[in-house]
């Protein structure tokens, strides 16, 4: 879905700095992730579940592509 998007844009930033901008991007999710099972009290096993749903979506989806 939007795997033409995600390479038009690698394309225009190049390889070294999108996977720069995507890592960023991923860990800024992760920590997102993790505040919010902090807040709730949700454990690790399934922070940890979350987590892989969320990069599972993204290949999906075509984030990853």
């Amino acid at each position: 879905m939007f795997a033409p998007l995600i390479v038009l844009i690698r394309k225009y930033f190049g390889q070294k700095k999108f996977n720069q901008v995507r890592g960023q991007l991923i860990a800024l999710h992760i920590q997102t992730m993790t505040r919010f099972c902090d807040r709730f009290g949700i454990d690790r096993t399934t922070r940890q579940h979350l987590i892989r749903m969320a990069r599972d979506n993204g290949k999906r989806l075509g984030l990853l592509a």
